[in-house]
């Protein structure tokens, strides 16, 4: 005989669904950031103050390929985190709403990497679409969590977009490295941050509370 937990049995399909997008969404910042770092470390010519982080897309070899694959994977993987996300926020007209913009978001991300820097003007449009439509998501997710009194999320969310918006508005005005690298990976962490931690949330929340069990026969 194996005892089975009920929440197992009993979670409906949108509930699995939820589950593995979480589990996208927490895979996700890791495929990008070890694929950019991996990036990095094959490009000895790239410097975080002179350079984008876009340029290790059209340099030689290895290069190239690990940062444009860790950023169309990563695309995929967002795209079904915001898919599950969408779920997620069943009867909350402005969360699905942040959850549509974040696709939008997703497919831009792919986009860096399949129109590398020199495939112009794509590159330029997928770049902007990624880290504008980023925050926008975050603004509309904010108003569905302040709505629903989850002041703590909400605030957590707002934070973070404003992280994101007001690290590329100090390079607009202060222009305090000569490249964009910098700028480019606080606000692509800062996003990171805010998918893991909702990822998690998501996860916990759809498995249920585990405590009730079913003892079921299994042969």
């Amino acid at each position: 005989m194996l005892r089975i937990p009920l929440a197992e049995i009993m979670m409906s399909a949108r509930d699995r669904w939820i589950r593995m997008s979480g589990i996208c969404g927490i895979v996700s910042p890791i495929v990008a950031f070890t694929c950019i770092m991996l990036a990095i470390a094959l490009a000895p010519q790239f410097s975080w103050t002179d350079n984008a982080l876009s340029d290790l897309g059209i340099m030689p070899g290895s290069t190239s390929i690990s940062f444009n694959f860790g950023l169309i994977l990563s695309g995929m993987l967002t795209l079904l985190f915001a898919s599950g996300l969408f779920a997620y926020f069943k009867g909350k007209s402005l969360g699905r709403f942040g959850a549509y913009v974040l696709i939008l978001d997703s497919a831009a991300l792919a986009a860096i990497g399949i129109f590398p820097e020199n495939v112009k003007p794509l590159h330029l449009y997928a770049s902007v679409s990624f880290f504008v439509l980023f925050p926008l998501s975050m603004l509309f997710v904010t108003a569905s969590y302040l709505r629903t009194s989850e002041a703590r999320m909400g605030f957590f969310t707002f934070s973070i977009a404003l992280f994101a918006a007001i690290v590329w508005i100090a390079q607009f005005l202060l222009r305090y490295v000569h490249g964009v690298a910098i700028p480019e990976a606080l606000s692509a962490l800062a996003g990171c941050l805010w998918v893991m931690v909702l990822s998690f949330k998501m996860a916990r929340t759809s498995s249920g509370s585990n405590e009730s069990t079913l003892t079921a026969p299994v042969s």
